[in-house]
């Protein structure tokens, strides 16, 4: 359902806009990857070309058991009793909830909703907890088992800004914080909260890089999407947080606008447990549905922020649900895919990726891939590479996030009104 609009009155500066209450205002973005902390570094790291996929060591564990010893860690020491996970995710509010103030009146923290995502929450932690318990060896740091639940990175954002609105966790594997933002969307959209943070976070984990090699899903490289040699993924770790207010709302504070979250949609595949339907059919209807959402057409996106985990089947899906709802474009739309540079952050990648899409639109250039290498000719699909590209003065981009169960998400971002964006 296209987003309402009021006809400028003759003489009037400023438009009363406000009736437009299906797209919500970004005002503030928090990022912890391993390029470091901070949304600065993630932005140079992505327009310098650079990989922070490399060989790593403990912190957070050793990983020279495995069949591959390559990851995108995120420097950051052990905390006395927060775990990873929790760390990044209370770094990325704080930076959040710092820009979306740099300007304009405070936020009413208090009254904040708070929608994360989280595929594994504080496994880490949990395992160290027990490989203690298993040698003998004391103490026990029992508090970090606290976080071991999926919701406890959503929850410790929530304790550390003193947020006491809806605390709400999505734990559905690479989409979950998609979802989340998906969720708080619709929050705002209903006028139950006014303000959001909304993202994800996740760490790696022993678990998780065992299960990765065990599936051959991971490259002894760092990933390739969409290359004619990929061969797998690149596991990473961090979050990504993002605040959401209503246009009303943003517009009372004298906040500036980063971007307008104008879409969301979800869909399943309800086809295998860890592979994506072979034609992207599942992709491809929440792709669509987010787009309708947004109260656009497929003609009006101008660049897209993939999946993209360098798998051959994964991507050979996605590029399937591109090109049936692009159509005739397919081959034309700019495609960004993050995780070549930073991995893949499981349950928090949609929130970075979402994070990226608004850099995107704010800096009006997308990022080029760090990496050359041979296009899978069966892809035709326009990455991103060698040098920036740059976006139209009002442009729309789509985020879709494909998870393990079929799970599939979509965003919509658009530019945000000038008059907003100062």
């Amino acid at each position: 359902m296209p987003a309402a609009q009021s006809a400028a009155r003759p003489g009037d500066p400023r438009p009363d806009l406000d009736c437009d209450t299906r797209s919500i205002a970004v005002t503030g973005l928090g990022a912890v990857t391993a390029f470091g902390l901070g949304v600065e570094p993630l932005w140079e790291g992505l327009c310098s070309r650079r990989c922070a996929i490399g060989p790593f060591a403990a912190p957070p564990f050793d990983p020279t058991e495995h069949r591959t010893q390559l990851a995108a860690v995120v420097p950051l020491p052990p905390h006395p009793y927060l775990s990873r996970a929790d760390q990044f995710a209370c770094r990325a509010a704080d930076e959040a909830v710092a820009q979306a103030t740099a300007r304009g009146e405070p936020l009413d923290l208090a009254a904040a909703g708070v929608f994360f995502g989280s595929s594994t929450g504080a496994l880490l932690e949990t395992e160290q907890v027990f490989a203690r318990l298993h040698r003998g060896r004391g103490p026990l740091r029992l508090r970090r088992l606290a976080s071991q639940q999926h919701n406890g990175p959503g929850d410790a954002a929530a304790r550390h800004i003193g947020a006491t609105g809806p605390v709400i966790t999505q734990s559905s594997a690479c989409a979950s914080s998609t979802m989340a933002i998906g969720a708080a969307l619709d929050a705002l959209r209903s006028g139950e909260i006014e303000l959001a943070l909304a993202g994800g976070s996740d760490e790696l984990s022993q678990m998780t890089y065992a299960g990765f090699n065990a599936l051959r899903a991971v490259d002894r490289q760092p990933t390739r999407p969409f290359r004619a040699d990929r061969e797998g993924l690149s596991l990473g770790e961090g979050s990504g947080v993002l605040v959401l207010e209503t246009l009303a709302h943003a517009r009372r504070r004298g906040a500036r606008v980063l971007a307008l979250l104008c879409g969301t949609a979800s869909s399943c595949d309800a086809h295998h447990m860890s592979a994506p339907v072979g034609d992207g059919s599942g992709a491809a209807a929440a792709m669509r549905a987010a787009i309708a959402d947004a109260g656009l057409t497929p003609e009006e996106i101008d660049f897209l922020n993939v999946h993209g985990t360098g798998t051959p089947q994964n991507d050979a899906a996605e590029w399937q649900a591109i090109r049936s709802v692009l159509g005739a474009r397919c081959s034309r739309v700019p495609v960004s895919a993050t995780k070549e540079a930073i991995g893949h952050l499981l349950g928090a990648s949609g929130a970075i990726e979402a994070l990226v899409t608004v850099l995107c639109l704010l800096h009006g250039s997308i990022p080029p891939a760090p990496r050359g290498g041979a296009l899978d000719p069966a892809l035709e699909v326009d990455l991103v590479r060698e040098r920036a590209r740059a976006l139209p003065r009002q442009a729309s981009g789509l985020t879709t996030n494909l998870a393990f169960g079929g799970a599939n998400s979509a965003l919509v971002f658009r530019t945000a009104d000038p008059r907003d964006a100062g």
